[in-house]
């Protein structure tokens, strides 16, 4: 945007032996320009890095300005990370989505929790959602010209009326316009589909995904992938929002819709491009699927296939690792509810351990007022309430899924330390499945 407020990339590391290590930059420093131009974000920056001559402008940590110039191998990395990737502050959310997660938190928690991203910067480096509805032409330009593709688009609905209905925003009605322009300009997109009963399900939801489905053609189809995920709800939702939850019933109803049009696109094209949630089999009490249906994992991020990743992984990791433990111990793994029964052989193999004992606690959040709780969304306080007076063992296994980026936080600010020393027991964060394996059976 043309009146977004520039300030410089402020450093927070400098990697050891790196180009920037040798010049001497410190954190606290920051870029104000690079060969005269003033870089955005970190597109920009790695985007103007690749010249082979650079020119720098830097404010070091003291106040004083200098100009550096660096002479490397074209693409070669500076060694420089920033305390964001936005130089120019967040492009945030102008919809009004009833089931919007940040809407449907308590007031009073860490400022970060209630920021609505809805920047495409974030979606090309992160694959975070957006919804397209707030980009004037200068952003759409940067997009072609920069290639910046893939994006990651929250589509919900292609009938204009549906979803402008569910994003409360008059500008929503453009999503299929918005789609050809990404096929003209040969960019593509991951689209997700939040299934609303009553909204956007039904005909509503067959008309949608055979809309996106109609753009997964070509040599590089603009529609990469769609994921078709259950809506969430929580007891902070605000009480006029129209939503109702997802039943077991209603989880079936879509599975045999869904995959009645992955048949047919199977049978058209010769590979599929619509994939549903975990979740959906998880809520309906249904098998997953097997590991050879998720092909590239397309849609990982959006948790279709994640359980069957996560126990393909396990499989070949535990097989690396010695049968036995030289010192006996136990563990408390720690997990939402929906996954207890996927996640049961896991523990089962873990048990076939000599010397090892693994029990696993599978919670809903009472928190979010949640009978079925993806661990992801588990917080302090539930873990508090449904671990209190139980025998936890040595040490609790805990998913960092359930902590706020690279920190010790839950969703409802309770620290790891806290519950620890409340519920007097260790917690090991696990970030993956070779951590968890390796903390379970590493002395």
């Amino acid at each position: 945007m043309s009146n977004r407020s520039f300030r410089p990339a402020q450093i927070t590391k400098v990697l050891p032996d790196s180009i920037a290590d040798e010049m001497g930059f410190e954190p606290g420093d920051a870029i104000i320009s690079i060969n005269g131009q003033h870089p955005r974000d970190l597109i920009d920056y790695q985007f103007f890095c690749a010249d082979e001559i650079l020119e720098l402008e830097v404010l070091d940590s003291r106040g004083k300005v200098h100009q550096v110039e660096i002479e490397k191998d074209y693409d070669q990395d500076l060694g420089l990370e920033f305390e964001t990737a936005l130089f120019d502050g967040l492009i945030q959310c102008n919809n009004r989505c009833p089931f919007c997660f940040i809407d449907q938190q308590p007031p009073g928690k860490r400022e970060t929790l209630y920021l609505k991203d809805d920047d495409y910067r974030l979606s090309f480096l992160y694959g975070s959602y957006l919804t397209l509805t707030n980009l004037p032409p200068r952003e759409w330009q940067r997009i072609a010209q920069m290639r910046l593709s893939p994006l990651y688009v929250s589509v919900h609905a292609t009938e204009a009326d549906v979803r402008v209905r569910l994003l409360k925003n008059s500008r929503a009605g453009e999503i299929l316009k918005q789609l050809q322009w990404f096929q003209e300009n040969r960019l593509q997109i991951h689209a997700q589909v939040v299934v609303c009963p009553g909204i956007n399900d039904g005909q509503h939801l067959e008309t949608t995904l055979q809309d996106l489905a109609g753009f997964h053609t070509g040599e590089i189809p603009t529609v990469a992938s769609v994921a078709v995920v259950p809506v969430g709800l929580t007891r902070f939702r605000p009480p006029e929002d129209e939503l109702i939850p997802v039943t077991p019933e209603k989880a079936t109803e879509v599975i045999t819709q869904v995959q009645t049009i992955q048949e047919k696109l199977q049978q058209k094209y010769d590979k599929n491009c619509v994939w549903l949630a975990d979740e959906w089999f998880l809520i309906a009490r249904q098998p997953l699927p097997p590991t050879s249906h998720y092909q590239d994992y397309p849609q990982i991020g959006n948790g279709v296939g994640s359980i069957r990743k996560f126990l393909q992984e396990f499989e070949i990791a535990i097989a690396k690792f010695p049968n036995h433990r030289q010192t006996p111990r136990r563990f408390t793994w720690v997990v939402g509810n929906a996954v207890e029964v996927a996640f049961a052989p896991v523990v089962e193999r873990f048990n076939q351990i000599s010397g090892l004992t693994v029990d696993m606690i599978a919670l809903c959040s009472q928190y979010w007022g949640q009978t079925i709780t993806v661990t992801g969304l588990l917080t302090g306080q539930d873990l508090l309430q449904g671990l209190q007076g139980k025998n936890l063992g040595d040490c609790i296994l805990l998913p960092s899924v359930m902590l706020k980026h690279e920190d010790t936080l839950f969703l409802d600010d309770m620290s790891v330390a806290e519950l620890s020393q409340q519920l007097q027991t260790p917690i090991l964060p696990v970030t993956d499945v070779e951590a968890l394996i390796s903390k379970a059976l590493n002395d």
